[in-house]
């Protein structure tokens, strides 16, 4: 048998999370939306400047989420550029051209920055 016995209240962690639901998250992750997207035309090689000018961002909210999503809107032949960019390609001649991963660490400072900053918005007394 299991028994759970419990002290106090859970008024701290009610606190928690109505500073959190209250919060305007969309606000905070369009600032961020664009920083990502400045980093991200920052840190794209550049060849034509067709993939460096692409990129943009997108705020969905759904099922009681609300997220930042970072797209490019350079495509050729169906295939989204910026990923024959970081995973590499094969060419019309037979050669191949190695994969550069310029997104991630584009995007990393940026992750941390917003969860820290969301970490002492909702911790914030």
């Amino acid at each position: 048998m299991i028994s759970v016995r419990q002290r106090g209240n859970f008024s701290n962690l009610e606190k928690f999370l109505k500073k959190s639901l209250g919060h305007d998250w969309e606000k905070v992750l369009d600032e961020y939306g664009k920083r990502g997207v400045e980093a991200l035309s920052d840190n794209t090689p550049v060849d034509t400047g067709l993939l460096k000018s692409s990129w943009y961002y997108e705020i969905v909210k759904e099922d009681g989420a609300v997220r930042v999503i970072w797209k490019n809107s350079d495509i050729e032949n169906g295939v989204p550029v910026a990923l024959l960019v970081v995973y590499g390609h094969g060419t019309k001649n037979g050669g191949y051209v190695e994969g550069r991963d310029f997104i991630s660490p584009a995007l990393q400072p940026i992750f941390d920055e917003l969860a820290e900053a969301a970490w002492k918005e909702v911790s914030a007394s």
